[in-house]
């Protein structure tokens, strides 16, 4: 579109023809274009006969381009070095394409004071997920045109595949996996699957609706992570002076209240519907948390400190 503008300001009456075969596209691509600038951009596109091509009918200064303040400028770059958690994996050139994208819709001078923004910020993340873009692909178009798919899945603690179909509601990325969240047609409920154990999606053609109150808010409400079962459970745990400074500077999940103790520690209390994922997060902290309830919590870390003392005696 901005060969074809600055034709058209040259007066060059291009046609499809002819730029489609220097752009090394086809015809009906070109024609797609001049459609979107004259319909969508408002830009006064006509065809001369005479010359046998497009014409600007009035004075055209610009190509209409994104207009951004410095804020938005630096919101979006943020934006891109976040993505950086997917660099090496398939995500990766089409991300960066997005972005070169919108980069060259920007307008040719840009002025904001911050001089080398990819020095001052930055972003780490380890344990990014190994979802197969083609995968991913299939499944995103799935979701928005809600078409009924059928897939291979390994369960977590399962060494075999099995035969699924189902309705796909909505594609989630959580503690930088890729989960899809989707109406299971055999076992009638909603089930959670990772994408990296998904394997050969396709869709079946069957069209569905999507329930109107679905909400992936409401489904994960009483998740830590994407875990979730029946009922709510209250979980106590308490952190020494240490932990407790790194426990304030976040927000681990919207049940949280925290109680400061005069030691300094803090106790931090939730309302979790599963306990597997909130299980290895306090693991994660070692001896510097301590669970205070429910008891079946307790006790199950308890049987995971006898099993590390059992592994690392003597060692």
């Amino acid at each position: 579109m901005m060969q074809l503008h600055a034709q058209l300001q040259a007066r060059k009456f291009p046609n499809c023809r002819k730029l489609a075969g220097e752009l090394e596209v086809s015809e009906k691509t070109i024609q797609r274009d001049i459609e979107f600038m004259r319909y969508q951009l408002g830009l006064p596109i006509e065809y001369d006969q005479l010359h046998f091509g497009f014409v600007y009918t009035e004075p055209v200064t610009s190509f209409p381009s994104i207009q951004v303040s410095e804020g938005e400028i630096i919101a979006l770059f943020i934006a891109q070095k976040a993505m950086q958690q997917y660099r090496d994996t398939p995500f990766e050139a089409p991300l960066k394409a997005a972005f070169q994208k919108i980069g060259h819709g920007l307008k040719d001078k840009v002025t904001f004071t911050w001089s080398d923004l990819d020095a001052a910020i930055s972003f780490r993340s380890a344990g990014h997920s190994q979802a197969d873009l083609e995968v991913f692909e299939v499944l995103s178009h799935a979701v928005l045109n809600s078409v009924e798919i059928e897939f291979r899945y390994r369960k977590l603690r399962s060494t075999a595949e099995e035969t699924r179909r189902a309705r796909p509601y909505h594609l989630g990325c959580v503690d930088n996996q890729w989960y899809l969240f989707a109406f299971d047609l055999d076992r009638h409920q909603l089930r959670t699957f990772a994408l990296p154990r998904i394997f050969e999606p396709r869709k079946t053609g069957a069209r569905f609706r999507r329930p109107a109150n679905f909400s992936i808010g409401k489904f994960l409400d009483s998740s830590f992570g994407v875990f979730q079962s029946d009922g709510r459970t209250t979980v106590r745990v308490c952190f020494n002076s240490f932990a407790a400074q790194l426990v304030r500077e976040r927000t681990w999940h919207h049940s949280q209240k925290i109680k400061e103790l005069r030691d300094g520690g803090l106790e931090l209390k939730l309302q979790l519907g599963s306990l597997e994922e909130i299980e290895r997060w306090i693991l994660c902290w070692g001896d510097q948390a301590v669970v205070l309830e429910p008891a079946k919590l307790r006790q199950r870390l308890a049987e995971v400190g006898r099993k590390l003392v059992a592994d690392y005696a003597g060692k």
